[in-house]
């Protein structure tokens, strides 16, 4: 349980330190109060986890869930913190909106939790699909470097280490059984860190230099400060967080066999809320479902939400001592990358699984796929395809998991609700023509 539990914090522990790091940069802080932000997020992300899979009267979906810090939410953070005529003042304004955007949530929740209706597998399948696509270049990016500006960035070594992390994980996967096989993306990040020390890309200075212990104190940065455009902007980050979270769910659901109904989404979306609500007493920000440990779990198989809480603990455990939260750390980005590709590209698979029995004989469903699909992967091939759209707008758009969402649930209505054009014609694809135009041929 500690080893898997284990796995779970070191393949999400690099999205959950990522937006601190960045916010905390943007507002100017010292390295102590960066190391305290990062701590913070950590701590608050464990708290959230202990929600979602332990579960608390009605709160938390009780799945093999880890939470954390949402990536949805930088943009619009740093888009606060540059409005903020003082930076003193841009980290209180900040939790003061995630705070009522969570409590907003909480109240929603039950409410939103019904558009799981509206989520049969031919638009769960490419949602699913679309979470594994877009997670796939964190992936390639971790491959490359910790540091694009940074001369070995995109170096042969550090694609060399994240290609022998990424052979150590299929070769455990393939030739061992069991629980080594089970820890089989933990011990190719141990792997993939030794073999990166005589390259000099393992890192040892955050051991020597973390403290032992410290306690997140609660308004480190100063009480909550509530501004009307700060929490409008997360309120939209909310409801993007909670479409996202939804997605998640319903794939969970799948891959433990165990579908997500609306009393479990409404669950898991109220732990999610309250969370992101709680969080800013502890100096940490919104919290969501994280989707990249989706992937460990389709790929070993360990279903229990107790492992996960496990690993909550360890989350819980980080943030009050630097120093052991410092040992992920040590870890390369080119290391994570490579059992990064193993984990975001189980994900894709998994969806593809769920299209396979979404009915794709027919050509609405084969066209809602493919539009949706098309749709979704905008941002992620092409990032700045929406510049010329506001930046509230962009919090959207910028998420190919959320436009690619919403696309297939309207095509889903307009296609198979609304009215039954051709759905009975079974066609092997969009383009080809149904019997009534061939019996006109």
């Amino acid at each position: 349980m500690a080893t898997s539990g284990l796995q779970h914090v070191a393949a999400m522990y690099a999205g959950v330190v990522a937006p601190p790091l960045i916010v905390g940069a943007a507002a100017g802080l010292s390295g102590t109060d960066l190391t305290f932000l990062t701590g913070a997020c950590l701590f608050t992300a464990g708290l959230a986890t202990f929600l979602q899979t332990l579960g608390v009267w009605k709160i938390g979906a009780r799945l093999p869930f880890v939470n954390g810090v949402t990536f949805a939410g930088v943009a619009p953070m740093t888009a606060i913190i540059a409005s903020a005529k003082d930076k003193s003042d841009a980290l209180p304004m900040i939790f003061g909106a995630v705070m009522v955007a969570g409590l907003l949530g909480f109240l929603a929740a039950p409410v939103f939790c019904k558009a799981v209706r509206f989520f049969p597998p031919v638009v769960t399948g490419t949602v699913i699909t679309l979470i594994g696509v877009s997670l796939l270049p964190v992936a390639f990016g971790w491959a490359q470097g910790p540091d694009p500006a940074a001369h070995d960035y995109g170096s042969t070594t550090n694609l060399t280490l994240a290609g022998i992390t990424l052979l150590i994980v299929l070769l455990l996967r393939r030739f061992t059984r069991g629980f080594v096989k089970q820890i089989a993306v933990l011990l190719g990040l141990i792997a993939g860190t030794l073999i990166a020390i005589p390259f000099g890309a393992t890192d040892f200075s955050p051991v020597a230099s973390a403290d032992l212990i410290g306690f997140p104190t609660p308004f480190h940065f100063g009480a909550p400060q509530f501004h009307v455009a700060a929490i409008l902007s997360m309120c939209v980050v909310m409801v993007v967080s909670m479409t996202e979270s939804t997605a998640d769910m319903l794939a969970l659901g799948e891959i433990v066999e165990r579908p997500s109904d609306e009393r479990t989404i409404a669950a898991g979306l109220r732990a999610d809320t309250l969370g992101s609500a709680l969080s800013p007493f502890f100096n940490g920000f919104m919290c969501s479902a994280f989707a990249q440990n989706i992937g460990l779990v389709a790929m070993t198989r360990i279903r229990s939400r107790f492992v996960v809480a496990f690993g909550g603990g360890f989350l819980v455990l980080m943030g009050l001592c630097p120093a052991a939260a410092s040992l992920i750390a040590v870890v390369p980005r080119p290391v994570l990358g490579g059992a990064g590709v193993v984990l975001f590209g189980s994900v894709a698979a998994s969806g593809i699984q769920t299209l396979v029995r979404a009915g794709l004989d027919k050509d609405n469903n084969v066209l809602i796929v493919a539009v949706s699909l098309a749709v979704g992967i905008v941002p992620i091939t092409t990032p700045d395809f929406y510049h010329a759209f506001p930046d509230t707008a962009r919090i959207v758009l910028d998420s190919g998991i959320s436009t690619g969402c919403v696309t297939a649930v309207l095509l889903n209505l307009v296609f198979n609700h609304l009215g039954r054009g051709r759905d009975a014609q079974d066609v092997t694809h969009p383009m080809e023509a149904g019997e009534e135009l061939a019996s006109v041929q």
